[in-house]
């Protein structure tokens, strides 16, 4: 398995936006819990915690996508992922802060020095960038979208049995 670049914001600034003012921007004022509801709810029924009350900064995640690509070189990308995940939707942590991606890269396994000098560096940005502009002229619009063996794209949160599907069909003829 491996996480591709896609940013559902990369018009945002570097520091990103509070998080209130995108949700009025995207939503309208006061229906951002309305819209997350469902997502939470969602979440309880297989053990994960969403709190979006407790996210201030919609992030630009262009460093969160690089530092994915310096934990697929070092063997941590699914861990890296997944603290990534837990560190925004639950903690509410701001992907925007260089210490904070630090951190969450320790927490994955990761070396943190060389999580904080490689984030210092240009490393990667124009692969990460690059690979983001690839997604959108694929037709890739939205997250999650998965692509299995390179062949079949699945759009959107699905049941199991519809991923299932999607993988066995991608391993029809090859």
């Amino acid at each position: 398995m491996r996480w591709l670049p896609f940013q559902l914001n990369p018009d945002l600034p570097d520091s990103g936006m509070p998080r209130r003012e995108y949700i009025e921007r995207k939503w309208g004022p006061g229906r951002g819990p309305q819209v997350y509801s469902r997502v939470a709810a969602a979440g309880q029924t297989v053990d994960i915690p969403f709190a979006f009350d407790n996210i201030t900064v919609q992030p630009n995640t262009l460093e969160a996508h690089r530092l994915l690509t310096f934990g697929e070189r070092e063997g941590r990308q699914n861990e890296l992922a997944e603290e990534l995940f837990k560190a925004y939707f639950i903690e509410g942590l701001n992907l925007t802060e260089r210490n904070v991606l630090a951190d969450i890269a320790a927490k994955a396994g990761l070396d943190r020095e060389a999580a904080i000098a490689y984030l210092e560096s240009n490393a990667d940005r124009d692969l990460v960038l690059r690979g983001d502009v690839e997604a959108r002229e694929a037709g890739i619009g939205g997250v999650p979208f998965f692509i299995f063996n390179r062949r079949i794209g699945v759009s959107g949160a699905q049941e199991a049995d519809v991923l299932l599907q999607a993988m066995e069909q991608a391993l029809k003829g090859t």
